[in-house]
């Protein structure tokens, strides 16, 4: 009797089989780019997090150095980590920030590497850049942000007493 049941027993048909297959199918397509787009994200906030530290950074060095409390400078990433007032940043991209001189900046022309703007002892602007985006906020606009590529163009509202407050993609 139990020998009966088993041989009467059957495995699933083809059309069951390739109907699971279609549903997980489905269901891998519509996850992947979700995650993708996830962690896409949160390498633009791992972005915007280190351009915080940078402008947090600079509030230090202005507090600690008279000569930048007058005039216009231009704090670059090399002066701040070689002055000790941040760490070296880890880029989210793994290509690494772009920094041109560990010396402080006192010309009114920006760098074309990644800096943070001092006007009277006052954040007013700070640039964040790697291979592939470059964060920039004047703190004068609503924002203006450039990237390598226009696909992945996000905007900063507004820097509010030197830090960055807003952050929309």
């Amino acid at each position: 009797m139990l020998k009966n049941k088993l041989k009467e027993q059957k495995g699933f048909t083809l059309i069951e089989l390739l109907a699971v297959i279609v549903i997980l199918g489905i269901l891998a397509a519509i996850a992947v780019p979700s995650i993708l787009g996830l962690i896409d994200n949160t390498k633009k906030d791992a972005h915007i997090a280190n351009a915080k530290q940078l402008v947090s950074s600079a509030k230090m060095a202005v507090a600690s150095n008279d000569i930048l409390q007058k005039d216009t400078h231009f704090l670059t990433l090399g002066y701040l980590e070689t002055q000790n007032y941040v760490e070296k940043l880890d880029d989210t991209q793994g290509s690494g920030y772009v920094s041109s001189t560990n010396e402080l900046v006192t010309s009114n022309t920006a760098p074309e590497s990644s800096y943070v703007k001092i006007e009277s002892g006052k954040v007013t602007a700070v640039r964040l850049k790697n291979n592939k985006m470059t964060l920039l906020e004047d703190g004068k606009s609503a924002g203006e942000v450039a990237t390598n590529s226009p696909a992945e163009a996000f905007k900063i509202s507004h820097i509010t007493r030197g830090s960055i407050t807003a952050v929309t993609q």
